[in-house]
């Protein structure tokens, strides 16, 4: 299946963070968010990525066009440096389109730019570009194919550390619960779509809004929940990835397993 990833947006959670470089490029350990995206799917056999692009679209352009595959791969410098021996690659097998789909345009204004570069997809993948997960993909594919459904997303607990209120009559405080020991789900931002999804989506329309309202109505919207691991959005859990990374934990470095 191709992979729709959303790089355009001006990344304004992560703006003390992404202030010249767009919110996708923002990096953990050596590379960049998108990249650790990308590679989770590649390790699923998913090597055909469309980017739409937008705020500082060039510099996601370069990064690819000056990959540097040594960074992350082991090799060996032969006569003094004059050769390099790579002995593993990244992206050496994967395809990547990129889209200028606009600075401002919305996420379902942003699909609908690149759909005829999935004319021929039956179905398809796409990730709003700044989370990771350790999802099993495969397992959420089989499911929604058998579901028959046209869109389905991943439905997960907010990663974030903030507490939910409910309140009674006079504005008292009846309960106050850390949000993940309650059953709040919130869209992970990991899509499957059939092709129909286009058919659901006007001009000027965000995706999650009236597309989604739609098929709602029409019961072809469906969930997968993942309990596991799930993160990103924020300073602080910027800060928890690069330490993963680092010591080697990272729960969504799935191609790093036995």
């Amino acid at each position: 299946m191709k992979v729709v990833l959303f790089c355009g947006g001006m990344g304004t959670r992560l703006r003390e963070l992404s202030g010249d470089i767009p919110k996708p490029m923002v990096e953990i350990g050596y590379r960049p968010i998108l990249w650790h995206i990308m590679k989770y799917y590649a390790h699923f056999g998913h090597k055909d990525f469309i980017l739409c692009l937008g705020y500082k679209a060039n510099v996601i352009k370069s990064y690819f066009l000056k990959y540097d595959e040594c960074a992350s791969n082991d090799f060996t410098l032969i006569k003094g440096g004059q050769e390099i021996n790579l002995h593993r690659s990244d992206i050496s097998d994967w395809n990547i389109t990129f889209v200028d789909t606009g600075l401002r345009t919305n996420i379902g204004q942003r699909l609908k730019a690149v759909e005829k570069y999935l004319k021929d997809e039956e179905y398809f993948l796409a990730n709003y570009a700044d989370g990771l997960t350790d999802l099993p993909l495969k397992e959420m594919i089989e499911s929604f194919k058998k579901s028959g459904k046209i869109a389905c997303f991943v439905c997960v607990k907010p990663s974030q550390s903030f507490h939910v209120v409910t309140l009674k009559e006079g504005d008292l405080v009846e309960n106050i619960q850390y949000v993940r020991d309650t059953n709040i789900l919130i869209n992970g931002g990991f899509f499957i779509f059939r092709k129909d999804i286009f058919s659901y989506i006007r001009d000027g329309e965000e995706l999650v809004m009236e597309p989604f309202e739609r098929l709602i109505s029409e019961d072809q919207l469906v969930g997968y929940r993942y309990d596991n691991y799930w993160c990103m959005d924020t300073f602080k859990e910027h800060q928890e990835l690069n330490d993963m990374c680092n010591d080697g934990d990272a729960p969504w470095e799935v191609w790093k397993r036995i």
